[in-house]
């Protein structure tokens, strides 16, 4: 949700007034499908990567507004936590400028950004969940500035009426209970955006949600939390659990959490936006004074600005976007499964294989979802999580098998393919998907190297817990900025 918006109490007229505006948004939505109104011609791919910063101890540091006007850039803007930050890198064609283009693009910003960090006592680490981070920096006094996080954070607890219940099951256990939404601001992620045609967006969705639980178990990089070494991706749960509008008593009845697998496979994108009003209540009612209807029948296009900003409020793993650039609307899916890190060479790996493989998916004549049930996928997502790279997950027609195994013999041939198919020759692909073969021969990501270097710092200097976390996240952020993947990355 990155619109701002003004600090204010909501009434039932408010209320009243957004749902006929939601539903005015939708059956415009409607007929910009029928009308075929949408920018296909030129598809883009986009990329959002959220930053933690930390001090010289590598510590959390609550600076992000003096980092941000240091940076004095619009590509960058805060995050939920005053130790967040968020890069939007422009978007671009999959095969614009060349094999080394969109990393060397990325590299200097994030540069760029960690030097004038530096100039206000700041680092900047791209990682799942900061592994010096304690509990006692997770409060309200640590929501950033901006009048819409205190907003979202007040309207959450009105619905939920009660603290959040934070409980997950790892090597260690973690049962803890905050009284502001501020745990999920330890939850920072990759956005990859994957501009689609309406026709083809089922096919596009129904493949990113199919693969959610492979992406996790590669990429995993956030195995610790408040000093606690829990699943290889914490994050998971903890983004479920951080923002959930629902007590006890409602989650017994069945109703719906706003971080959302999803229940089905869809036909049309219009599922996903039909589903958002149908089950969820408006947490930040916000009426604008455009009417969709009649900017429609100007010929103009709306912004469908209630549609939108209750979308941004419902946490799909892979969120339909509708966006308006250059006059033109468009639509996309953000996949929203990944965190961040480790490294530049890391994410745009797993941005290749998730490009390639959706498009292959997408290709295939009986696609994998008519062959999968919605359930298997949602479970693969959630043992993913708790066991990383070492998980077993469900796939058609292999039956339970390891993520490796299930990569290496039949889904990094398939992503070849779908980038040949985008037009990415084999000499540009190859760097990038032998990124994800090494790492499955390896059987080493980020949550791998974190535990492992924890442990032998634990073992060899019997430093503490804290200590040896701190220890830990400093070696990863000197690796880090080398750009080496994070398979090759030394324990000793």
């Amino acid at each position: 949700m990155g619109r701002d918006v003004p600090a204010l109490v909501f009434t039932r007229e408010d209320r009243r007034r957004y749902r006929i505006k939601m539903q005015e948004c939708l059956d415009a939505f409607a007929k910009m499908l029928r009308e075929e109104r949408f920018e296909s011609e030129r598809p883009q791919v986009g990329l959002e990567i959220e930053l933690n910063l930390v001090d010289g101890d590598a510590e959390p540091a609550m600076r992000n507004s003096a980092v941000l006007d240091a940076i004095s850039d619009p590509a960058w803007a805060t995050e939920l936590g005053r130790f967040n930050l968020e890069i939007n890198v422009p978007p671009r064609r999959l095969t614009a400028g060349g094999p080394d283009a969109w990393e060397s693009e990325i590299r200097a910003a994030l540069d760029h950004a960690d030097e004038r960090a530096r100039s206000v006592g700041a680092r900047l680490i791209m990682v799942g969940i900061l592994p010096t981070l304690e509990q006692k920096d997770i409060g309200e006094e640590t929501l950033s500035e901006n009048p819409r996080y205190r907003l979202l954070n007040d309207q959450v607890f009105a619905a939920r009426g009660e603290d959040l219940r934070i409980e997950v099951d790892g090597v260690d256990r973690l049962r803890t209970y905050a009284d502001s939404i501020t745990p999920e601001a330890a939850c920072t992620s990759t956005q990859f955006h994957l501009q689609v045609s309406p026709e083809e967006f089922a096919g596009y969705w129904n493949a990113a949600q199919a693969i959610a639980g492979i992406q996790v178990a590669l990429a995993a990089n956030a195995p610790f939390l408040f000093g606690k070494e829990l699943w290889h991706e914490t994050r998971i749960p903890l983004f479920e659990q951080a923002t959930d509008t629902r007590p006890q008593e409602i989650k017994v009845q069945g109703v719906r959490p706003r971080v959302w697998f999803g229940e089905r496979w869809i036909n049309s994108v219009f599922d996903l936006f039909e589903e958002n009003l149908r089950y969820f209540p408006a947490l930040l009612p916000l009426c604008d004074e455009q009417d969709p209807a009649e900017t429609l029948d100007r010929g103009d296009v709306p912004e469908l600005g209630e549609l939108t900003l209750h979308n941004g409020t419902i946490y799909r793993w892979n969120r339909p976007v509708y966006a308006v650039s250059h006059d033109r609307p468009h639509i996309r899916v953000e996949n929203r499964v990944l965190p961040a890190g480790p490294t530049v060479a890391d994410t745009l790996a797993n941005g290749a294989f998730y490009y390639g493989l959706t498009r292959a998916l997408v290709e295939e004549d009986r696609p994998v979802w008519s062959r999968m049930s919605f359930q298997a996928a949602e479970d693969n997502l959630h043992t993913a999580a708790r066991h990383g790279i070492d998980a077993l997950l469900y796939w058609p027609g292999v039956g339970e098998v390891t993520v490796s195994e299930l990569v290496l013999r039949r889904l990094l041939p398939l992503a070849h393919r779908g980038l040949e198919l985008s037009g990415m020759d084999e000499a540009w692909r190859e760097p990038l998907l032998g990124i994800i073969e090494q790492r499955c021969v390896a059987g080493r990501n980020g949550a791998v190297w974190q535990k492992e270097v924890f442990h032998r710092i634990v073992d060899t200097t019997h430093a503490g817990r804290h200590e040896a976390l701190r220890r830990m996240t400093q070696l990863y952020i000197d690796y880090m900025h080398l750009n080496a993947p994070v398979h090759t990355w030394p324990v000793d």
